[in-house]
């Protein structure tokens, strides 16, 4: 192998080492329970990126990769990280040549430029680090160990490949520092790798919350909700009016998912209140609890797209838990913080009013999986997800918007976020041929808070044909509708259209979902043989 690549592959070496030191490093002190934010560089990195990123970039990503976005972003980090480390350590192993015999001073001085602009990397990882919330200074510990250790590994690495005296060096010497850099680096490479892996398993927080959902049992409902057959039409390839726990969309600013301990969770009611409570999660349980159906959208949520889930959501009226702090005059807003740092302004009256707006703990009937923001969320129907669906809440602060403001409102993102209208077409599928003679037309449409009245398909350039609604439990959650249509062979562009409660026609106008939501009628290209 030439001198350049094993000059690369010390660098991802050393990197590698850095992160698995780091890593482990960040595990041992979540079991210890020492520090309180994240210690993880990688993580706090990501969330780092994630914090500054403008809305058309959000939009674009979970466009692209959907709800595998912060998957994507790891994968994009560790590319970068990984070409970053190799060009440091070409870089740097280059500039490690002696340029004569009596050249070790310079060859020193430049293996110390070279290490410093690692250590630079390390100090933002610091810096990232120190940026999360509820840091504690002890976060900072495994980083700066995985950076020095990452250091000390880089240094030998490029003395093995730089001896002083090349000429004094006896014939078949340099090819075997040759084959030690290429059997050191790629050991500290895979152990580095192996490490990172073990650090992230190490923490055992998810087993935790594993054990405390299991214990959870049966929760006592005083408002029990019952969905009624006639709220599913039954259509093959329709979307299923109860979507299921696993299959419910994830879309949030956590990088790894929050593994919270409920015995240690509390919510505290602060802000513009006659008096500040806390709440543990065992008060929640022994409270009165209701189920409430409610479908949730996020405003990243493309014209006919999937990033809209209906559940069964059991929990305790907000409007209670603020009624018990009491508000005080001139509260317009509730800012909620999730453990995770990510907040929401939700308009006070969509927490107040006879809406059924919850600090949810079960979906489906089953704790609220740790994706879902176990042990407690919060539901709100009408609005989009990043004004007030704020998962593992820890605060929620009586304020006013002239105060302060939600996590993606200073990013671009409108501040009140009330859910538009929609319809989709799940079947025939685009671009999906179909027999002629009976084809059946089916999909959901949404108006949370306002529901739906009608349902129109257009097939063609032919007239709006009223669709066949399901029954509707709720008008906050979605609404099933199917139409027969008569098929002759051809190709034809369908489109449906929805309207509300209060009589408004879903607009035909085209908006992309910054700053407030996607707006449009969704069309599917059928081709009928």
């Amino acid at each position: 192998m030439s001198r350049r690549w094993l000059a690369a592959l010390s660098g991802v070496a050393a990197g590698a080492i850095t992160l698995a030191v780091a890593e482990v490093g960040a595990a041992v002190l979540m079991r210890g329970g020492i520090g309180s934010g994240t210690a993880s560089p990688l993580v706090a990195v990501a969330g780092a990126f994630v914090d500054r990123t403008p809305a058309w970039l959000k939009d674009f990503a979970i466009q692209t990769f959907g709800t595998n976005d912060k998957l994507a972003l790891l994968v994009g980090m560790g590319i970068v990280l990984t070409g970053l480390c190799a060009l440091i350590g070409v870089l740097g192993a280059g500039r490690a040549r002696p340029l004569s015999k009596d050249g070790e001073g310079v060859r020193d001085l430049y293996i110390f430029w070279g290490l410093g602009v690692f250590a630079a990397v390390g100090v933002v990882g610091v810096l990232a680090v120190m940026d999360r919330p509820n840091f504690s200074w002890p976060d900072t510990i495994p980083t700066i160990i995985g950076t020095l250790v990452g250091l000390w590994t880089l240094d030998r690495l490029w003395r093995r490949l730089a001896p002083s005296q090349p000429e004094a060096v006896p014939m078949g010497a340099g090819m075997a520092s040759r084959r030690t850099v290429l059997a050191w680096g790629g050991g500290l490479t895979v152990v580095g790798a192996l490490g990172i892996a073990a650090g992230r398993a190490l923490s055992r927080a998810g087993e935790v919350v594993e054990a405390a959902r299991a214990s959870l049992g049966m929760l006592h409902v005083a408002h029990p909700v019952a969905v009624p057959a006639g709220a599913t039409q039954g259509v093959t390839g329709q979307t299923a009016y109860i979507t299921p726990n696993n299959n419910f969309y994830r879309i949030d600013t956590a990088i790894t998912v929050p593994q919270v301990d409920p015995d240690a969770w509390r919510l505290r009611v602060t802000g513009m209140v006659d008096q500040e409570i806390e709440l543990t999660f065992q008060d929640l349980l022994d409270a009165d609890l209701v189920e409430a159906l409610v479908t949730l959208t996020c405003v990243s949520n493309y014209v006919g797209g999937n990033l809209a889930g209906n559940a069964v959501w059991t929990g305790l009226p907000v409007r209670e838990v603020l009624a018990r702090a009491g508000v005080q005059e001139g509260a317009d807003m509730v800012l909620s913080t999730s453990t995770d740092g990510f907040t929401a302004g939700t308009p006070i009256e969509a927490l107040t009013d006879d809406r059924n707006a919850l600090l949810a703990v079960a979906q489906n009937g089953e704790a609220l999986l740790p994706e879902h923001g176990f042990p407690v969320r919060l539901v709100v129907p009408g609005l989009y997800g990043y004004v007030s669906a704020t998962k593992w809440v820890t605060e929620l602060k009586v304020t006013r918007f002239d105060q302060d403001e939600g996590y993606w409102t200073p990013r671009g993102w409108s501040a009140l976020g009330p859910i538009k209208t929609a319809s989709r077409i799940d079947v025939p599928r685009p671009g999906e041929p179909v027999g002629a003679g009976e084809v059946v037309i089916a999909g959901v449409a949404w108006a949370q808070h306002r529901g739906i009245e009608r349902v129109e398909v257009r097939i063609g350039d032919g007239d709006w044909q009223e669709a066949t609604l399901a029954e509707e439990p709720t008008t906050d959650s979605w609404r099933q509708w199917m139409l027969t249509w008569q098929a002759e062979p051809g190709e034809y562009a369908v489109s449906v259209r929805a309207t509300d409660g209060a009589g408004e026609v879903q607009t035909e106008e085209h908006a992309l979902p910054a700053p407030n939501g996607a707006s449009g009628w969704h069309t599917v290209d059928v081709q009928v043989r």
